[in-house]
């Protein structure tokens, strides 16, 4: 009995205790650092099984504009199996202005952006010069809207950019991510549904 809470575990990195959050089926495990700011959720992230495929490798979905804070947080507790991320280039309407430097727990990642970018989509690029590319989902988004933007950017197969992936979020009504709404005859909320609509290619005829 070590009388640490059921869902802990120690941060090797750090030397904290963290609370694991996996999300379901093509989801990576996640982590969030208890000691951090008051009311945080825990990070927000999903990845799709194979990277530099798709469209989007991921989606995130940050707490605020505030790219300092976000990345950061992004960085320290971003899932081992895809890389230790050393650079990122954003998309300048989703954050307030940044710095070009942040600190993170294992020194300073480099950030950066081009002025006419509006992608919505963050580039990380890992120790191993993989480039990951990420849609950011709005901080203002609902539960729903949000759950949506993960799973679509995560969808193996996916080939929209992330600019139409909010676009058509947002034009539906919210939804039980449970797994209600359907497309094409199956809820592509479950595990082997096929990839929604707005994820593939329409046909003619």
């Amino acid at each position: 009995m070590t009388g640490r809470p059921e869902g802990l575990q120690p941060d090797t990195r750090t030397g904290r205790e963290v609370a694991v959050m996996t999300t379901p089926s093509t989801s990576t495990p996640v982590t969030t650092s208890l000691t951090g700011a008051p009311h945080r959720r825990p990070l927000r992230l999903r990845m799709g099984r194979t990277m530099g495929v798709d469209q989007l490798d991921g989606a995130w979905w940050p707490q605020s504009r505030d790219l300092a804070i976000e990345l950061a947080d992004l960085v320290d507790h971003f899932p081992a199996e895809h890389g230790r991320v050393v650079r990122a280039l954003f998309s300048p309407p989703d954050w307030d202005p940044a710095p070009r430097r942040i600190p993170v727990a294992t020194g300073y990642v480099k950030v950066g952006s081009f002025p006419r970018d509006d992608t919505h989509v963050i580039e990380l690029k890992t120790s191993d010069r993989t480039v990951l590319h990420v849609l950011v989902v709005p901080p203002g988004f609902t539960d729903d809207q949000g759950a949506e933007a993960l799973l679509a950017a995560a969808t193996p197969g996916n080939t929209h950019p992330a600019s139409e992936v909010l676009e058509l979020v947002t034009e539906h009504p919210d939804v039980d991510p449970a797994g209600h709404w359907k497309d094409d005859g199956g809820s592509w909320w479950d595990v082997d549904a096929p990839a929604p609509s707005f994820r593939t290619t329409p046909t003619s005829g």
